[in-house]
């Protein structure tokens, strides 16, 4: 289990680092957070989770208005152009150990995180006060950039600062400039395509009983093969830039993952309760109640990955404690 935001500002403490925190609601985006804590004088902060070809993973941390060309960085850390993409949502729970929204370099305090590279914005320097996610999207804490320095060499970490928007010659005479800061080691994600797998030895299994075939088996099958459709789309660079493109598209490929992970937990009892439907209802139920959500949710994903900067929206006095 990973670290909590109470275990956080716990140690921030411990450290004697000194930080304010504010309490506001649930924000996914710089842009919505600018709104509770735009206005306190802070330089707001937006993190990338990244990942390149080679399953190695990124922490990029820049102030809200540095412009970020993932294709420029991309080339700095000698990835060539579309060497790294946004890393998948699961990424986020199994390595960073926090959900969607809540990126940020105090996540590296997690064990599952020691592999994961951290680039910091050079702008963060400038800035009395930097303001990041405590691990909880539904708080903002505020700390120098000498306090944030302090954090990381406490968990083994040596911050390097970098001008985001610097695009440097990259070519024979001219090495990149970031390739020191490419993680030496690949981290492995659990396969769902695995697990779905298993479903179909499950179901066989239960038709072996029953003697009745089983829709379950054969939408196993097709979520199995679709999925590696999926990846093996994904290794070759296609669907990751068609996705991020459209967010239709992406929404699908949520869709369709979502779909095999369900799949994947279904169990005897609930076989034996749906029958052959059980495939079919199951994803049939999820797409009615996820699908809107996740439309919305792949939109702020597709802007975030592509931020040009963020405006700020109406001013609202958090609740705040020091």
């Amino acid at each position: 289990m990973g670290y909590r935001k109470d275990q956080l500002l716990a140690r921030l403490k411990e450290l004697q680092i000194q930080f304010s925190q504010y309490e506001h609601p649930i924000v996914l985006t710089v842009e919505a957070q600018t709104k509770y804590v735009g206005n306190l004088g802070g330089a707001l902060s937006k993190n990338l989770f990244l990942k390149d070809k080679k399953n190695r993973f990124y922490i990029v941390s820049a102030l809200a208005d540095t412009k970020v060309d993932m294709k420029v960085l991309s080339q700095r850390l000698g990835l060539g152009k579309g060497g790294i993409r946004m890393a998948p949502e699961e990424a986020l729970g199994e390595i960073l150990q926090v959900p969607l929204g809540c990126v940020t370099p105090f996540a590296l305090v997690n064990e599952s995180a020691r592999n994961v590279s951290l680039v910091l914005d050079q702008g963060f320097r400038a800035k009395d006060r930097c303001i990041f996610h405590p691990l909880s999207n539904d708080m903002s804490i505020s700390l120098s950039a000498h306090g944030l320095d302090k954090f990381l060499n406490s968990i083994g970490r040596d911050p390097v600062y970098v001008d985001l928007e610097a695009n440097p010659t990259v070519g024979k005479d001219h090495p990149p400039d970031l390739a020191s800061l490419v993680p030496s080691d690949t981290i492995e994600l659990p396969d769902p395509a695995g697990k779905v797998a298993s479903l179909v030895v499950l179901t066989q299994s239960n038709n072996s009983v029953d003697n009745k075939p089983s829709t379950v088996t054969t939408e196993a099958r097709k979520q199995h093969n679709h999925v590696k459709d999926l990846k093996d789309e994904s290794a070759n660079g296609v669907y990751a830039s068609r996705s991020f493109a459209d967010a239709q598209l992406f929404v699908e490929q949520i869709l369709d993952k979502a779909s095999t992970l369900i799949l994947s937990e279904v169990t005897e009892d609930t076989i034996k309760q749906h029958g052959g439907q059980l495939g079919t209802v199951m994803e049939n139920s999820m797409r009615r109640r996820l699908g809107s959500e996740l439309s919305n949710l792949a939109m702020t994903f597709k802007n975030t990955a592509y931020t040009e900067g963020f405006h700020a929206g109406s001013h609202h006095q958090p609740k705040f404690r020091f």
